[in-house]
């Protein structure tokens, strides 16, 4: 098993990656949910914080309370961050759920000075005692996932293997820069993954040598397939790894999820080296 020292609830989170690409339909939400959990098998405290009106990742761990806070309460500065997370069901997995009114706080937040700074500084307030927090971004490069951004020591963007599956990347690199430049100079590239990829498709290979070439070692060896079951299990409330952890699908998730270890792990050693 894979571990990682701990810095203690005291002393807050370790890792904060926000999981953006302003594409949709890209496996966001999904590479969220599974990768969230198969860090959780290799013993990591993972906190997913679901920054997306939709708020398709809370529901698929789960998550159908109307009634308690949200992370829209968190960003509007009414509740700390810690006093709205909740188990889901995977064990280590916690979550920050969302709800449609986090359309509302896109708006609100434009008339506040430190708009940016809403998440980054709700994480600083209210920490929380996790390896791993994963921020599922909205489809877009607005102020939701701005506030990611500030608040991210990196960024996981996922790249569907199909047509076109370098759109716009260059539009969210130039986000990246401004992000560095005006709230967060260290914010660096976690990886990239590979996501939807069909085999038997001559074009889904040629976008694979396509994204390594633009992206070369930020690329992740792993790549997520096209996968039925991966797409089956949110509709139940459940993560892959409960859904049918013998599928493609779950397997790819606990490759990606040691991957993202053993990287983090090598370069860890050589800052201390």
């Amino acid at each position: 098993m894979f571990h990682v020292k701990h810095q203690g609830e005291d002393q807050g989170f370790q890792r904060v990656v926000a999981v953006a690409n302003q594409k949709g339909g890209v496996g966001k939400t999904t590479t969220v949910m599974n990768l969230g959990a198969a860090l959780a098998t290799f013993e990591q405290k993972v906190l997913v914080i679901d920054l997306d009106p939709q708020s398709n990742c809370s529901s698929g761990l789960g998550w159908s309370r109307q009634d308690a806070p949200t992370s829209y309460h968190v960003l509007e500065g009414l509740v700390p961050l810690m006093d709205a997370v909740v188990p889901s069901s995977f064990p280590g997995l916690d979550l920050l759920p969302a709800s449609p009114d986090l359309v509302g706080a896109e708006v609100e937040l434009l008339a506040q000075e430190d708009r940016a700074l809403c998440l980054a500084q709700a994480l600083k307030a209210s920490p929380p005692p996790h390896h791993w927090v994963l921020i599922d971004c909205p489809p877009s490069l607005g102020i939701l996932t701005v506030n990611a951004l500030a608040a991210a020591q990196s960024v996981l963007i996922p790249i569907q293997c199909e047509y076109f599956a370098l759109e716009g990347v260059s539009e969210l690199m130039r986000t990246l820069e401004r992000v560095r430049a005006a709230w967060n100079p260290n914010l660096a590239i976690e990886g990239v993954v590979l996501t939807l990829y069909d085999e038997r498709l001559s074009l889904a290979n040629q976008v694979v040598e396509e994204v390594r070439r633009f992206f070369a070692d930020d690329v992740f060896s792993t790549v997520v397939p096209r996968n039925v079951r991966l797409a089956e299990a949110p509709s139940f409330g459940r993560t892959i790894l409960e859904y049918d952890i013998k599928s493609r699908g779950a397997q790819a998730y606990l490759s990606l999820a040691r991957e993202l270890l053993e990287r983090r792990l090598a370069h860890e050693t050589r800052r201390a080296g």
